[in-house]
């Protein structure tokens, strides 16, 4: 028993002036937003746990064969993920990977100035040290968790070391894609953006870790791509981005269209739904224009997608992604089933707006 738990001297509002009590409104928003960040990047990562298991399993086929970009196919389906940074963020997302999606201790390494501070990490097997380029060489998906400051200097460490194929995942905030995009020389980075409305609601919780909090139901829902709840929205952009991550990863396997659409449907839709006649089909126009589709045959990939600009221009995928209801449910059902908790059809998703676009 914890005799200090619940002292109110060791509360966090206990000396806090009245005049500027007025902004612990803050501290909640702080953790809604980490919760948040965390919530769509173990939700990112599940996603490409599944997809290479699908495609490793469809390996042997005559669907896949080695193509320009056969350092992308590995021996195994871990996904390797590196996290650039061991403070609040850092810890907060490795400990969520571990759990959630989970990432074998193994899979995950983390570099950052003070390794030593990392010791429960190190404890579970993670690798820690400071050694962006080295992280960058190694992992599938790098997550970047540093500071504004660091930024530049980290990203001319990488840029060099970085495959095609791997997937930056930025978490700061105050670097736009196209400088990101400068700055690593890269195309395949994704950038999630947040915006707090004006009718917050706390409804965050407190003294949780991420992970215990992302098995609340009502706060899971509260951070599903189309939920506003919570005063939180995300840039629907960034899922756009998922999308065509993944058509990336098909394409970097050599995986002609219909297979790489089939797969998607698979891994997206049909399996999560006994009524799979409801169920959304993607086809080709939804992701690359009539007239690229006319002169795409059967055997051919998908083009390379720049993620940048995905979710920085319209594409084809944006209208369809905006306007079908029927699309917009089937994918909430899907994040919340990831996380284990599903939702009937009787049961109302958290949604009260639009979100941002």
């Amino acid at each position: 028993m914890d005799l200090l738990e619940d002292l109110e001297s060791l509360q966090f509002e206990y000396g806090i002036p009245q005049e500027d009590s007025i902004l612990l409104y803050l501290q909640g928003r702080f953790r809604g937003l980490m919760i948040n960040a965390c919530a769509h990047a173990t939700f990112f990562c599940k996603l490409l746990c599944n997809l290479r298991e699908s495609l490793h399993e469809n390996q042997s086929s005559s669907y896949l064969s080695v193509g320009p970009l056969h350092l992308a196919i590995l021996d195994n389906t871990e996904l390797k993920v590196g996290i650039t940074g061991g403070g609040h963020l850092g810890k907060q997302l490795a400990g969520t990977l571990l759990q959630l999606v989970p990432i074998p201790a193994e899979s995950l390494r983390i570099s950052t100035r003070r390794p030593e501070a990392l010791d429960e990490f190190q404890k579970l097997g993670i690798q820690c040290f400071y050694h962006n380029s080295h992280l960058a060489s190694w992992a599938n998906v790098i997550f970047l968790c540093c500071l504004p400051s660091q930024l530049s200097h980290i990203c001319l460490e990488i840029q060099t070391s970085l495959e095609k194929t791997c997937i930056v995942y930025s978490f700061v905030a105050a670097t736009p894609l196209p400088r990101l995009k400068l700055l690593l020389n890269h195309t395949n980075i994704l950038r999630p953006r947040y915006e707090c409305v004006e009718d917050y609601v706390n409804i965050w919780g407190a003294n949780k870790e991420v992970a215990a909090a992302l098995q609340d139901p009502v706060i899971l829902q509260a951070t599903c791509p189309y939920s506003p709840a919570g005063g939180i929205t995300l840039n629907i952009k960034w899922l756009e981005g998922v999308f065509y991550a993944a058509l990336n990863m098909c394409t970097a396997r050599n995986m002609a269209t219909p297979e790489a659409l089939l797969l998607l449907n698979k891994l997206f839709f049909s399996v999560h739904f006994k009524d799979t006649a409801s169920c959304p089909k993607f086809q080709p126009t939804d992701f690359v224009s009539k007239a690229y589709v006319k002169n795409l045959s059967q055997k051919r990939s998908f083009p390379w997608f720049d993620l940048t600009t995905v979710q920085l221009k319209q594409t084809p995928f944006s209208q369809h992604l905006s306007t079908s209801i029927v699309l917009q449910d089937h994918l909430t059902h899907l994040y919340c089933d990831l996380f284990g908790i599903s939702l009937t059809k009787e049961q109302p998703v958290v949604s009260t707006g639009s979100p941002s676009q």
